[in-house]
C-alpha cells in the first residue's frame, strides 16, 4: 500500500560533514545522560552501547496526540474493570487456554487464587496504550494494543524528550522547542509504585522489581527505580530474578511476602510476560506464591490476563464495551480508536476471518497471546501460518487484526555501529497510565506521559530492545 509521506519538522538534508559532526555530538549527549543499553552481542556489566534513537523528533498531529492522552484514564479504568470480571475473562479465554500453554498456566494461577480468595485485593497497573496513525482514515490514531505488564521505556523516554529539545536548539530552531510536549513518564510510574507502597502501610517494607536473568534494558528500569528513591528516600528497592525467588521467597505468618526476610510491599514485574521466563515448574510455583501473598502486585495475574490479545479482540465486539463503561461518550471515544479485530475460533466467524486473511494477507496482522515484540505474523507468512492450522483448534490461540498503515517521515537513525543515513520511518505512540484499586473502587487513576517508538518503514516489527525500533518523540503540529 502507498503511504503518505509527511515532511520532517525541520530541514534535515544536512551536508555529510555536518551530519557526521552532529551525529557524534548527539551520541555524546545521550551517552552523557544515560540513553544507553547493554549490548546483546557483547553483554557485560562493564560495557554499554547507545540506545537507538532518532536524530530529530517526528511530526505528529496535536489533535490525535491529545486524544490519546485524554482517553488514557478511560483505558486504565476499562482494563481494571475487565481484570476484575471473572466470568468475562473465563468465557473470553476458554478456547484459548485449551491450546495456548502460556495463557493456560497464567489462567490456572488465576483460578487458584480466585477460588481461594485474594489475600491482597488491590492491584497496581503501570500501563501503556499503543497507537499508530492510520493513513487511510485521515491520519487518526488507531490502537495497536494495551500493555498490562512490563511496559517499557517510561524511563528513557523522558531523556529522549530532553535530547531532542537539545537537538533542535543546536540546529538553530530554538522557537520550535515548544512543539515537543512535556513528558513525566518516569516520575509518573515511580509515583504509582510509591503510592502502592504507602497503601501497604508498613515503613520497613520494600519494593521488589522482578527482572530477567540478563537485562539489556536495565537503564530504563534504573531511571524509575532511582525516581522512587528521589520521591521517598526511605523506600528500599530490591531487584530479584524468578530464579532468585525460588530460593529466597516465602510466605510469612500473616501471608506477607518475605524475600531474604524483607517484607515486600509491592512486586513490580519487568519480566514474566513470556514463556521463556518460566524455565521450570519452580518459576510457576514462585508466581503462584507471590499471587497468594499480601504484597500489591504490578500487575496482578488478572491484570496480566486482561492484556491478552484475545481480550482485546473481544472488547472490539459490538456491545461489549458497554458492559464495562456506562458513559456513551466514553464508549464512543474508545471505540473510535479500535481497528477491526477478529476471532479465529473454530466456528463460522473464525472461518470467515481466516478466509479474509488468506484472500488478502497484506491487510492484516496475525497475533498470538504474547508480549515483548517479535511474535506477530505479516504478509505472505500469514498464509503459511493459517494454512498450517486451518482446521485446528490451535487457531484459537491467535487473533486477526486489520493492519494499520501509518504515514512515512524522513529522519536519521542513530544506532550503535551503524552508518547514519536518511531514510523513511513510521512511528508508534505509547501513552503511559497508572491505575490502582480493587474490585469495588479505584483509588488512583492518571495519565503520566508518552513515548514515540519509530522504526524503518520496511520493518514489520519495531521493538527497540530487539533492534528494529528507536526512541523518538512527537513534534506536535496542527
Amino acid at each position: 500500500m502507498d503511504l503518505s509521506l509527511s515532511e520532517p519538522c525541520v530541514d534535515i538534508n544536512l551536508p555529510e560533514t555536518d551530519l557526521k559532526e552532529f551525529a557524534s555530538k548527539a551520541k555524546d549527549w545521550n551517552f552523557l545522560h544515560g540513553v544507553i543499553m547493554k549490548s546483546k552481542k557483547d553483554f557485560s556489566d562493564d560495557y554499554v552501547q547507545i540506545a537507538p534513537f532518532l536524530l530529530l523528533p517526528s511530526k505528529y498531529p496535536k489533535k490525535e496526540f491529545n486524544k490519546a492522552k485524554l482517553i488514557q484514564t478511560s483505558i486504565n479504568a476499562l482494563m481494571h474493570k475487565v481484570a476484575h470480571d471473572y466470568e468475562f475473562l473465563q468465557s473470553t479465554l476458554k478456547n484459548t487456554i485449551e491450546v495456548d500453554f502460556f495463557t493456560s498456566k497464567l489462567f490456572d494461577i488465576y483460578e487458584k487464587v480466585h477460588s481461594e480468595g485474594f489475600t491482597q485485593s488491590i492491584s497496581l497497573g503501570l500501563l501503556r496504550a499503543d497507537y499508530m496513525m492510520h493513513s487511510t482514515d485521515g491520519h487518526k490514531i488507531k490502537q495497536v494494543e494495551t500493555n498490562m505488564i512490563s511496559s517499557s521505556f517510561a524511563g528513557l523516554s523522558v531523556l529522549i524528550t530532553e535530547y531532542q529539545r537539545f537537538a533542535l536548539k543546536e540546529l538553530g530552531h530554538m522557537e520550535k522547542i515548544a512543539n515537543i510536549p512535556n513528558n513525566n513518564s518516569a516520575e509518573g510510574f515511580a509515583m504509582g509504585l510509591v503510592e502502592a507502597w504507602k497503601l501497604y502501610n508498613k515503613k520497613e517494607s520494600v519494593i521488589m522489581i522482578v527482572v530477567e536473568d540478563i537485562v539489556y534494558n536495565i537503564y530504563d528500569q534504573r531511571v524509575i527505580e532511582f525516581c522512587v528513591r528521589t520521591l521517598n528516600p526511605n523506600i528500599v528497592v530490591i531487584r530479584k530474578t524468578l530464579k532468585d525467588l525460588i530460593e529466597t521467597a516465602r510466605i510469612g505468618p500473616n501471608k506477607e511476602l518475605l524475600v531474604n526476610n524483607m517484607e515486600v510491599a509491592v512486586v513490580y514485574y519487568r519480566t514474566a510476560y513470556q514463556i521463556e521466563a518460566y524455565t521450570s515448574e519452580k518459576e510457576w510455583s514462585v508466581r503462584l506464591l507471590i499471587e497468594r501473598s499480601l504484597s500489591i502486585k504490578c500487575p496482578s495475574i488478572h491484570y496480566q490476563l486482561a492484556g491478552t490479545k484475545k481480550v482485546q479482540q473481544q472488547l472490539a465486539v459490538p456491545g461489549i464495551l458497554e458492559k464495562f463503561i456506562t458513559d456513551p461518550k466514553e464508549v464512543d471515544e474508545i471505540r473510535d480508536v479500535f481497528m477491526g479485530i477478529y476471532s479465529l475460533d473454530l466456528n463460522e466467524q473464525g472461518d470467515k476471518a481466516t478466509a479474509m486473511a488468506l484472500k488478502d494477507p497484506k491487510k492484516y496482522v496475525l497475533k498470538p497471546q504474547r508480549e515483548g515484540g517479535g511474535n506477530n505474523v505479516y504478509n505472505e507468512e500469514i498464509k503459511l501460518q493459517l494454512d498450517g492450522m486451518k482446521t485446528s483448534k490451535e487457531r484459537s490461540a491467535w487473533i486477526l487484526m486489520e493492519r494499520i498503515f501509518p504515514p512515512l517521515q524522513k529522519n536519521y537513525l542513530i544506532k550503535a555501529n551503524e552508518e547514519v543515513k536518511i531514510q523513511n520511518f513510521i512511528s508508534e505512540l505509547g501513552i503511559y497510565g497508572v491505575i490502582m484499586g480493587d474490585e469495588n473502587q479505584i483509588f488512583y487513576n492518571t495519565e503520566v506521559g508518552h513515548i514515540l517508538r519509530t522504526k524503518p518503514a520496511d520493518a514489520d516489527e519495531g521493538g527497540i530492545v530487539s533492534g528494529a525500533g528507536a526512541l523518538d518523540n512527537p513534534y506536535l503540529v496542527d
